[in-house]
C-alpha cells in the first residue's frame, strides 16, 4: 500500500473517532469484502482463483447546515485483495452535494442514473453473472451533476450530467435520465419500476426498462435494454468520430425464493449479436452482515466456440 492510501485509512479512522466524539452528524465509515474461491473456465482454459468481488471501503456523512438544507458526500475505494500489486485501491463513487426539499444536487464521481435505474434486479451484481458482461450503461464517470427530484408518491426523476472533459465522454456532453417509482428493496412498496435513457454517454445511447416485484413469496424482475454505439476514438489519428452503428435488444429475467436464512435464485440474460449468459446461486445468511454464497455461471458469446463457465464458493460480510 503506498503512502496516500495508508495516509487516507489513518485519516478516514481518526475522523472517524474524533466526529463521533464531538459532532451532532458523525461520519460513517463503511465497506464489505466478498471474496470467492473459483474456477473459471474462460477461452478453453481453466484457472482457479482465490478474487475480490467489488470489495470496498468508504467514508460518508451528511452535516445540517440549516432546517432545510443539509451537505451530504461520499469517498468510497474498491479494495482488489486479488491483485498481484500491493497499490489495490480504485476509485468509486466520490461526490459532495447538498439536499432539501428541493430533492438532491450532487457532484463528482457517481454512478449514472441509468445505472442507478436498475434497482436490485441483477441478482448476481458484482460477481461472474454480472449484467455488465453483456450490456451496456453500467458506467460510473469521473466528472458529473447528478439532480434527484424528492419522492411523489412514490415517483422520483433523476437526471445526470457527464461533462466532455471527462476521459470516457470522448470530447461529448453526456446525459442519463431515469424515471423510477417504488423501493428498490421492495421493503417499502412490493413493486419497483423505471425506465432510464443514456444520450451520448461513453459512445451510446442506451434506453432501459426494469421491473421487480414479490408475487406468492418469489422476488421476479426483468430488463429490457436497447443499445447503439453513437462515437468512437480513433486511437491511430487521436480523433473521435461519429458513428452510425446497427441498435441492438437485448433482455434479463431473474427470480429468487427464500427460505428462512437461505435465497435461492437464478438469471437468465441475453444480447443480441452478443450473447448470452444464464446463472444459478445460493445465498446462506449467517447474521444480518454476513453470507455465504455459491453460483454457477454459464456465459456464450455469437462466433465464439467455447463458452465461459464460472464456479464459485464464497463468503461477503459488510460492515
Amino acid at each position: 500500500m503506498n503512502v496516500f492510501c495508508k495516509t487516507l485509512l489513518a485519516s478516514a479512522l481518526a475522523t472517524a473517532t474524533l466526529a463521533s466524539a464531538h459532532a451532532a452528524d458523525p461520519l460513517t465509515v463503511y465497506g464489505k469484502l466478498n471474496i470467492t474461491a473459483q474456477s473459471n473456465d474462460v477461452n478453453g482454459e481453466t484457472e482457479t482463483t482465490i478474487q475480490s468481488n467489488a470489495s470496498r471501503f468508504g467514508v460518508k456523512g451528511a452535516f445540517e447546515l440549516s432546517s432545510s438544507l443539509e451537505a451530504f458526500y461520499t469517498i468510497e475505494y474498491e479494495v482488489d485483495t486479488g491483485d498481484d500489486v500491493k497499490e489495490n485501491f480504485k476509485a468509486r463513487n466520490q461526490f459532495v452535494g447538498l439536499r432539501g426539499g428541493f430533492g438532491s444536487i450532487a457532484v463528482g464521481r457517481n454512478d449514472t442514473m441509468l445505472k442507478k435505474s436498475q434497482g436490485k434486479v441483477d441478482l448476481f451484481n458484482d460477481l461472474s453473472g454480472d449484467i455488465k458482461k453483456l450490456f451496456k450503461g453500467e458506467n460510473r464517470i469521473a466528472q458529473t451533476a447528478t439532480y434527484i427530484t424528492p419522492s411523489m408518491s412514490g415517483f422520483k426523476f433523476g437526471v445526470t450530467y457527464a461533462a466532455s472533459g471527462d476521459d470516457d465522454q470522448l470530447t461529448q456532453d453526456g446525459y442519463s435520465l431515469a424515471a423510477m417509482y417504488g423501493d428498490k428493496g421492495l421493503k417499502k412498496s412490493p413493486v419497483y419500476a423505471s425506465i432510464a435513457y443514456d444520450s451520448d454517454v461513453k459512445g451510446y445511447e442506451v434506453a432501459r426498462a426494469t421491473v421487480q416485484g414479490k408475487i406468492a413469496g418469489f422476488k421476479l424482475g426483468a430488463m429490457y435494454q436497447q443499445e447503439e454505439k453513437v462515437y468512437v476514438y480513433d486511437k491511430e489519428n487521436d480523433v473521435v468520430n461519429s458513428f452510425d452503428g446497427d441498435s441492438y435488444t437485448g433482455y434479463l429475467l431473474s427470480a429468487a425464493y427464500t427460505i428462512d436464512a437461505l435465497i435461492l435464485k437464478t438469471q437468465y440474460q441475453d444480447m443480441e449479436n452478443k450473447g448470452d449468459s444464464w446463472s444459478v446461486g445460493a445465498d446462506y445468511k449467517l447474521g444480518k452482515p454476513t453470507k455465504l454464497m455459491a453460483f454457477y455461471t454459464n456465459r456464450s458469446y455469437e462466433k465464439v466456440e467455447n463458452d465461459d463457465k464460472f464456479l464459485g464458493l464464497g463468503i461477503e460480510h459488510k460492515f
